[in-house]
């Protein structure tokens, strides 16, 4: 794997990472229960995606 691609794959790590915490800490803000389950799904999605970045290493 080249330089560039491991630079890649580390800032989408990062986007990640940082949508993850985005999400957990809105879910536990909401209010609505139906808007937070569903903002909880998108965290797990964006783990998800964090481990499929993160197995290419």
């Amino acid at each position: 794997m080249t330089n560039k691609e491991l630079l890649y794959i580390e800032d989408a790590l990062g986007h990640e990472n940082f949508m993850k915490s985005c999400c957990k800490d809105t879910a536990n803000m909401l209010k609505d229960v139906s808007l937070s389950t569903y903002i909880s799904q998108l965290e797990e999605k964006h783990n998800e995606i964090f481990n499929k970045f993160l197995n290419l290493l």
